[in-house]
């Protein structure tokens, strides 16, 4: 497929209610509406072919294109600074935290970019250093993980959290989970954590989502027997 053919896609499949849900949960024009499951269906096998096409849709600035973008690249294959463009041109949540954090995950550049990015002034690439660092810890054999790092951002977490941004708060909410879910060395370490944080307020805007509990959501991954279980890939 074409550059063009893809956006005249993305508008044949966009949906007017879909997009009302979008910006409702901060989205930014231009913005079409298409669902993901639509995108799977309909467009990520022919796009996935094309590492070129994949690049050039994040660089539209259509919020779909971008989306598509994160299902279809090779993460393997992202330069470094095409990642530092990535996070630049995003512009809501659901792009930083999702599709630039997930790439970013599985690229080779995923410690480098978290490390830089968590320590960002900026909310947005802030949020996405963070939920870089999670996926990350759901892909990664235990042995390659770095425990004292681990642990530090944890205490930071921990002392820090409250006082953080909106959306950096709920990510650094999700970093303890992915602990206590992921990496069972500091599995226990999570769960204290999370009790002495407890519940998380975030302005989730007009939606109907909620922060998760840490604790509760926890407790519910060890009554599964699924402590420590990593995916085979983050992106989604």
């Amino acid at each position: 497929m074409t550059y063009e053919e893809v956006l005249t896609k993305l508008e044949e499949l966009g949906d007017e209610q879909t997009k009302k849900t979008f910006k409702r949960h901060g989205a930014k024009e231009p913005v079409l509406g298409v669902k993901v499951g639509d995108l799977k269906k309909h467009l990520v096998k022919r796009v996935k072919k094309d590492q070129e096409l994949a690049l050039s849709l994040f660089r539209s600035g259509n919020s779909d294109a971008m989306y598509l973008a994160g299902l279809t690249v090779n993460p393997k294959l992202v330069s470094r600074e095409e990642l530092e463009q990535w996070v630049k041109l995003a512009n809501w949540y659901m792009i930083h935290e999702y599709t630039v954090a997930q790439v970013a995950a599985e690229s080779p550049y995923a410690l480098e970019l978290a490390r830089k990015w968590m320590n960002s002034g900026n909310e947005g690439v802030a949020t996405a250093g963070w939920s870089t660092y999670s996926n990350y810890l759901s892909i990664t054999p235990d042995e390659d993980i770095h425990p004292n790092e681990v642990k530090q951002l944890l205490e930071k977490v921990e002392q820090t959290i409250h006082d953080q941004p909106n959306r950096v708060r709920y990510v650094m909410n999700g970093f303890v989970i992915a602990v206590g879910a992921y990496y069972p060395p500091l599995h226990e370490e999570a769960k204290r954590a999370a009790e002495s944080i407890g519940k998380v307020h975030v302005n989730m805007g007009k939606t109907a989502c909620k922060v998760p509990y840490a604790p509760d959501y926890i407790e519910k991954i060890e009554n599964r027997n699924a402590i420590g279980k990593k995916r085979k890939t983050c992106i989604c």
